[in-house]
C-alpha cells in the first residue's frame, strides 16, 4: 500500500521559483523560494500574522 504525500503544490509562478504547499495534515500553507542554487521556505501568513489554513477535507 502506497504512503499519501503529505504536502501538494497548490501555486507555482515565474517558472517554478514561486511555490505554495499545502500540509495536507494541519492546513497550513508554505510558501517556497528557489533562485539559482538557494531557496526558502516559510508559514504563508496573512496580513495580522497568522498562518494560512486551507480547510482541510476529510477522505
Amino acid at each position: 500500500m502506497a504512503k499519501e504525500k503529505r504536502f501538494e503544490k497548490v501555486y507555482s509562478q515565474d517558472l517554478g521559483s514561486a511555490m505554495i504547499y499545502v500540509d495536507k495534515e494541519t492546513g497550513v500553507n508554505y510558501l517556497f523560494i528557489s533562485s539559482g542554487y538557494a531557496g526558502g521556505l516559510s508559514p504563508l501568513l496573512d496580513r495580522e500574522g497568522k498562518p494560512v489554513v486551507t480547510p482541510i477535507v476529510n477522505k
